[in-house]
């Protein structure tokens, strides 16, 4: 997943960003509320983390100027005001969840899988398959012809973005920005290195090739 964070107090958005990369997800950091404005404006997210007392412009406005604007991005608003009425203040102003601090990550975790699971299991099952490949998204396991595979978190964060585009050619432009975060330096043969490990691990072992390569263009996941 890709993820906005939009946090003043740099422990805290450390933090949390260096959590969500171990999980193998990519994540976009702000320190006000305009700069992150203007990343869930013109970024595509799958969830944002969004504190309510920002510089320039507090979480609430931003928000709900979003809300206006028909950016949908589910959005965990932290916060260290701990009245229901905070809450609700939250939510009502376009929010999808409310966490307040001080918090444990799991549970910060566990809320962001869930506010995405619901904009997505909404519209689309858990499980991904192409030709015998066989993705659960809820559980985090893969198969192949019922084997097991098992896989690093940016391994699976890749097979998923391949699984849900079966047959499109996905640039090295478009996997950086799915799988790494904003700033990631595209000049790097890590998105090669990743391909490679991913199809050692889905291919290398069975006769009928699912991940390929498309010169100059990226690559692509063929279930025929």
């Amino acid at each position: 997943m890709r993820l906005l964070v939009i946090e003043d107090d740099r422990s805290i958005a450390d933090f949390v960003a260096a959590g969500l990369r171990q999980e193998g997800h990519a994540v976009d950091l702000a320190d006000n509320g305009v700069d992150g404005l203007e990343f869930a404006r013109t970024q595509p997210y799958d969830a944002a983390i969004v504190d309510v007392m920002l510089p320039r412009l507090d979480g609430l406005s931003l928000v709900a100027a979003l809300r206006r604007a028909g950016v949908k991005t589910p959005v965990l608003f932290l916060s260290a005001r701990h009245t229901v009425d905070d809450r609700v203040k939250g939510l009502q102003t376009g929010g999808d969840d409310y966490l307040t601090k001080p918090f444990a990550f799991p549970e910060l975790l566990a809320r962001v899988q869930a506010l995405t699971r619901r904009g997505q299991l909404s519209i689309e099952s858990s499980e991904l398959t192409v030709a015998d490949l066989r993705l659960d998204r809820l559980t985090r396991r893969v198969e192949r012809a019922g084997t097991p595979i098992e896989l690093r978190p940016r391994e699976f964060t890749l097979l998923e973005y391949l699984m849900r585009h079966p047959g499109k050619v996905l640039s090295k432009a478009m996997i950086v920005s799915h799988v790494w975060e904003y700033s990631f330096d595209t000049g790097t043969n890590a998105v090669d290195v990743l391909v490679y490990r991913l199809r050692d691990k889905i291919d290398k072992a069975f006769e009928h090739k699912l991940l390929h390569t498309v010169r100059g263009v990226g690559y692509v996941l063929k279930g025929e």
